[in-house]
């Protein structure tokens, strides 16, 4: 009867926690052509690029010796179908290569913003956001929907 009563007391803790998971994880809801940052913040981002990125991934952004490219087919390709969270997490806990996770959210969502507009992603009137878990509801794909 104790054992009863103990797994019917559980049954509302498990549903607040599915509950709480399935908050947390969101499918996309924007896609990275919906205009999900500015003209400003990707010129912000362009000279963070300059100082912190453009040493290894070049200053055309087609990748070094070391650094892969961050833009044209490969980079697209790469990371079609995942989302902008995605992105912003590798770069946020694995760069730049001699200082990694040392750029702020905000320096690392300037110079995401920068590399969407060197792509020819287009810009709108909000700017990308610095949390990952806003970014992870955009979508990053190549072709426009």
């Amino acid at each position: 009867m104790k054992l009863r009563f103990a797994a019917v007391a559980l049954i509302p803790f498990a549903a607040v926690l599915a509950l709480g998971s399935a908050v947390h994880a969101q499918p996309p809801t924007k896609s990275i052509w919906d205009g999900v940052f500015t003209d400003e913040q990707a010129n912000r981002g362009k000279a963070l690029y300059s100082e912190n990125c453009a040493s290894c991934h070049g200053s055309e952004l087609t990748g070094g010796e070391m650094a892969p490219p961050l833009s044209g087919g490969e980079f697209m390709s790469g990371w079609d179908g995942l989302t902008i969270g995605d992105l912003f997490e590798r770069i946020r806990i694995s760069m730049p290569q001699n200082a990694p996770g040392s750029l702020s959210g905000q320096q690392n969502a300037d110079i995401l913003s920068f590399v969407f507009s060197a792509n020819k992603f287009p810009a709108g009137q909000t700017e990308l956001p610095k949390e990952a878990g806003i970014l992870k509801t955009i979508k990053f794909e190549v072709k426009k929907p």
